[in-house]
């Protein structure tokens, strides 16, 4: 029997929360298929390939293109302007002089641009050209990438990368799982699983696939890697059968599949609607300090010789006032041309000054500073001292424009975990109602004779206490994400499980989790594998226990928690839940709280990462409520995300609390003598990290970003609750300006040594407050200002509990205050990436959250410790080589055409020239720039040792250029 479209749409809808009018979409036919007959099929859609455009230019437009671009510069329409006029009029040069440097100049920035450009079209052609398999008629066939269109269904093996975004229908494990790094899109590191669509894993040959009927509705391409809603409708005996489809069924482009032999997968985005694509289209282009004041120093130059034309133009008639004082004859000037307008004349007369004067302005400056920037960068890319060797990785420019402003920082602002730390985790001990347990060492408080490689799991306490203490190690082995690679070759060896029992190796998207679960092992339960939807550990009597997987709550920053419901082996269903303190405590209504949150506080002052772990009994009717919820809110094709928040919300309550776990994240070689030499080179350091206030004071203090003499200033929710916003902001503004007396130039270079030297600590929820104060508060307004001057009288900030964007806003607001310092963002991970693009300069480490942050960076370095380097040697070398550079050029020009200025009154202003024609055109090509461009690349003014050991000369060098 036949269905019309709105018969389709209510069955469709049947599975979701209410009614929706979801417009903004596209459907797709897998295998582009259409429905079957009997079925009114959706409009077909045209979508574009899966061509990759990265290059700026084509073979037809670069020439306009390029010169348009070009012409831009100041310099360079004001010469093409001079050109121009020498054509047109009788000047006293010939046009060559000015023709021929603006065409070297434009010549060479055009073979730079366009080999650059050439490189870019060289890497699309490899990409676009890069074979893949795609099942049509059932059988594989193998097509170019740029070939491929959406519906099609791809066949993606291990260690390949995904070539457009995909929807997962199956995969060679039989739980229809697969597993993905997408280290090379945002940044994080280790794998993460994906799942195929359910009715459709069991799909596992080609011929199966290619026999799969069916749509996929979703969202319009939107860049937000992390979110994506649609459906899909299986056509079975002509009915359609909705299942949804979130960010875990989505293989972006750019990932690699690794651990799964292999998948089919559905091409729902292409080409340059990929989220890889739209996400690097944003990127704006970042201009130095020196650039922009270039340009200015060119306004005023060209004013000067404006002025120069002028006077000049009116003392010629001042001059030719006197009958006996007429146009010289040498001029060749004709009748005619004596008897013009003198107004004509006149306006010929300065067209003609400013052409003899024109070479004020330096036009090849721009190239000679372009060449000294890329050729510089260089340096640092050859810097031995600034290579890892166990990275085995380099220091990397990824922009020379912005070499300069690495010698003018007065703010940096830089993450934690990663970057300051090595981002190792390392389970070290975990708290179960009180008791302490450190694998190998303690015993509920007591150390242990002899314990190495024993499992020290205390076996005194009662049978309520000893249940409850291996329900929380079940709990850790359940609640997470870590995958078991079950066979990595080693030299030829195969590594796995054996017997049972794991010699594994784990991987997980977050290194806290894998120590977890290693941690469990050392205390006697091992986490086997994932298989079937059944989740395998190992305990400590070596019997495996067998939980079914049912649902997972997954981590968000904002819940800041993630959860799992399992069934036992008996038939119990149990909800584990794990997450920060201040996400736990508030849920759970019993368990030994006070006992926990004391440990709990006495580890995050010692620096380490802490997670509490509570759980919740289930009945059957409990857990079906809990599944009708979560169905409904992951069909919602609109508010997805706030549905899933809103179940996430009423499944998470109610909790009883099992105890606390801690993990060291150890900092990293030298983080804390470079963060000391940054202060002493007159740099304010701030961190911002998304860690509890606790864990990272205890980071800064190690680092010595905090000194154990420092006031600690707190602006904190804990504060702010027990004052108004507005009475703490006053407090602290009071107590700062009372040491201070006010704002000093030396005061915020660091120099004031007599002053109290004070720290502030912010978290997120207090600087929302401050940046998106409350309407009612008629003080409100002044709360930013106050923020700022206060932060502006502290060596060091601290911000914890910061999300993303507001790292970015920190930096911005920093940015926008009214001196308008030069800053500096330093990050590793896909987090970091806002305050990376925002500030100044961006720095990326090369560390263990993938490459996102390098590639959005301006420089990347291997470790925190090589920013000494790039700071206090490289950047004070390029600001001084740049600042004689740019002074030199503007020095000769004047020093050049002054004589000239000069001359005219030798001459009765007749616009005679005192040099050469073949020296005008080769002054500024030749003769000049070659010798300061070598000068500017090897100059070393202060020896290279003396800059690392004395940090002070980079500010007296800054503080000069201040003055």
């Amino acid at each position: 029997m036949g269905m019309d479209l709105s018969t389709l749409r209510t069955l469709i809808s049947r599975y979701c929360v209410g009614e929706e009018n979801w417009v903004d979409s596209r459907t797709i036919y897998i295998g582009h298929k259409e429905p079957p007959p009997g079925t009114e099929a959706f409009i077909q859609q045209r979508f574009p390939d899966n061509r990759i455009v990265s290059s700026k230019y084509t073979f037809w437009n670069f020439i306009p293109k390029n010169m348009f671009e070009q012409f831009r510069r100041v310099a360079n329409f004001y010469f093409l302007i001079i050109f121009l006029v020498q054509l047109i009029i009788d000047t006293p040069t010939s046009p060559i002089t000015s023709g021929l440097p603006l065409i070297f100049v434009i010549t060479v920035t055009a073979i730079k641009q366009g080999y650059e450009d050439w490189l870019r079209h060289k890497a699309d052609n490899a990409v676009n050209q890069c074979p893949v398999q795609v099942v049509e008629h059932g059988k594989v066939i193998c097509k170019q990438s740029h070939k491929l269109r959406v519906g099609d269904v791809v066949l993606v093996k291990e260690d390949e990368s995904f070539p457009c975004d995909l929807i997962l229908l199956s995969s060679s494990r039989d739980d229809g799982t697969c597993y993905v790094t997408t280290a090379s899109l945002d940044g994080e590191s280790s794998h993460k699983t994906y799942y195929a669509v359910q009715d459709t894993k069991a799909y596992t040959t080609e011929k199966e696939v290619d026999s799969i009927h069916g749509t996929i509705e979703c969202e319009q391409p939107q860049p937000d890697l992390y979110k994506f809603v649609g459906r899909i409708n299986i056509y079975m005996d002509n009915e359609p059968v909705a299942r949804p489809l979130g960010s875990e069924n989505l293989l972006l482009r750019g990932a690699t599949l690794k651990n799964t032999e292999y998948i089919y997968a559905a091409v729902i985005y292409t080409g340059m609607e990929t989220k890889m694509a739209l996400n690097y289209q944003s990127k704006s282009q970042k201009r130095s300090a020196v650039e922009k004041s270039m340009n200015a120093y060119l306004v005023v130059y060209l004013c000067i010789l404006i002025s120069k034309a002028l006077i000049n133009t009116l003392l010629k008639y001042v001059w030719q006032a006197d009958p006996n004082r007429d146009e010289p004859w040498y001029n060749q000037r004709t009748e005619a041309e004596r008897q013009r307008h003198i107004v004509i004349r006149a306006f010929t007369d300065f067209l003609a000054f400013m052409v003899l004067f024109n070479y004020i302005i330096p036009v090849s400056m721009y190239v000679t500073v372009e060449m000294q920037k890329f050729l510089g960068s260089y340096f640092i890319m050859w810097d031995d001292e600034m290579m890892d060797e166990e990275l085995g990785e380099r220091a990397m420019v990824n922009t020379s424009d912005l070499n300069e402003e690495l010698g003018q920082v007065e703010y940096v602002f830089t993450d934690k975990t990663g970057t300051l730390t090595e981002n190792n985790m390392e389970f070290i001990e975990c708290c179960v109602d009180g008791h302490v347990y450190v694998p190998n060492v303690i015993c509920n408080g007591q150390v242990m004779p002899g314990a190495a490689g024993m499992d020290m799991i205390d076996t005194s306490p009662g049978p309520e206490a000893k249940e409850r203490e291996e329900l929380f190690f079940r709990a850790l082995c359940l609640c997470h994400t870590v995958q078991v690679k079950e066979e990595e070759t080693v030299d030829g060896i195969k590594h796995g499980i054996h017997q049972g029992k794991s010699s594994s190796l784990y991987i997980s998207s977050s290194p806290d989790e894998v120590a977890l679960v290693e941690g469990m092992k050392r205390l006697g339960f091992t986490y086997l594998r994932l298989k079937d939807s059944h989740m395998e550990i190992l305990n400590r009597e070596d019997e495996i226990e067998k939980f079914e997987l049912l649902e997972v709550l997954t981590f968000d920053s904002v819940r800041r928690r993630m959860s799992v419901i399992v069934r036992s082996g008996s038939g119990e269903f149990y909800l584990f839940c794990k997450g920060a303190d201040s996400s736990i405590f508030p849920r759970c209504v019993a368990g030994k709280v006070d006992q926990v949150r004391s440990r709990v506080e006495h580890n995050a002052v010692e620096g380490l990462r802490t997670l509490c772990v509570a759980y919740k009994p289930l009945i059957p009717e409990q857990y079906q409520e809990l599944c009708h919820l979560l169905n409904g809110a992951k069909l919602a094709l609109q508010d997805r995300d706030k549905r899933l928040a809103e179940a996430y919300d009423l499944i998470e309550k109610d909790l009883i609390l099992l105890g606390a776990t801690a993990v060291e994240d150890r900092l990293q070689e030298k983080a804390a003598d470079t963060i000391e030499s940054l202060h002493k080179a007159g740099m304010k350091v701030w961190v911002l990290t998304g860690d509890k206030m606790e864990t990272a004071s205890a980071t800064c203090y190690a680092s010595k970003l905090f000194h154990r003499n420092t006031q600690i200033l707190e602006l904190t929710t804990k504060r702010t609750e027990e004052q108004s916003l507005h009475d703490v902001l006053f407090d602290l503004s009071r107590t700062i300006l009372r040491q201070h007396g006010g704002m000093t130039r030396d005061s915020f270079s660091g120099l004031s040594g007599d002053c109290t030297d004070y720290g502030l600590i912010i978290d997120g929820a207090t600087l929302s407050a401050v940046l998106r104060p409350s309407q009612e508060d008629s003080n409100s307004g002044n709360y930013k200002e106050i923020f700022l001057e206060i932060c502006r009288n502290c060596s060091a900030v601290l911000c914890c509990r910061m999300a993303p964007l507001q790292k970015a806003q920190i930096v911005k607001l920093i940015k926008a205050s009214k001196e308008n310092p030069i800053t500096l963002a330093i990050g590793d991970g896909a987090n970091d990436v806002s305050m990376i693009l925002e500030a100044h300069v961006g720095i990326g480490i090369m560390g263990k959250e993938g490459r996102q942050a390098t590639r959005n960076s301006d420089y990347a370095i291997p470790k925190f410790k090589h920013l000494k380097k790039l700071l206090l040697v490289h950047g004070h070398y390029y600001y001084i080589r740049i600042s004689e550079l740019v002074q030199y050029f503007f020095y000769k020009n004047v020093c050049f055409i002054f004589p000239q200025f000069l001359y005219q009154f030798f001459c009765g202003f007749s616009q005679q020239p005192l040099y050469d024609t073949a020296y005008l055109t080769l002054y500024n090509i030749s003769f000049t720039s070659l010798p300061i461009l070598l000068y500017s690349l090897m100059e070393q003014h202060i020896n290279m040792e003396i800059l690392k050991k004395d940090p002070s000369l980079y500010r007296l060098v800054f503080l000069a250029w201040y003055d």
